[in-house]
């Protein structure tokens, strides 16, 4: 079954590293990138840089920043291949974020 793994971590998160911590977690998104069961996965931009989009009554509207205003935002995300949930969480438990404080949601993903 595939697994989205969302990775949500405090505004700054990355930029209150240092330089070792930084590189080090680098180190382990390699390694995991390098498992057979991941997919795919990607950084996000800060949140300053995103854009909501709505459509009300046939018009599209846009607002800049995030859909909520929340201390946690997503900050990433992977994709993984993992025969149950125990097994997506292990891989979850992988992500060096959580090891440094951030959170990771693990959501099965429609099978289509």
């Amino acid at each position: 079954m595939q697994y989205a793994l969302l990775i949500y971590t405090q505004q700054g998160f990355h930029e209150a590293l240092s330089d070792v911590e930084r590189e080090e977690a680098y180190a382990e998104y390699f390694a995991l990138a390098d498992d057979a069961r991941y997919s795919a996965g990607a950084q996000l931009q800060p949140v300053e840089t995103a854009t909501t989009v709505r459509v009300v009554d046939g018009r599209r509207l846009t607002t800049d920043g995030p859909f909520a205003d929340t201390k946690e935002v997503l900050g990433g995300l992977c994709l993984i291949e993992a025969a149950d949930l125990q097994e997506a969480l292990d891989l979850a438990a992988r992500i060096p974020a959580v090891r440094l404080g951030a959170v990771v949601e693990v959501r099965p993903l429609v099978q289509r």
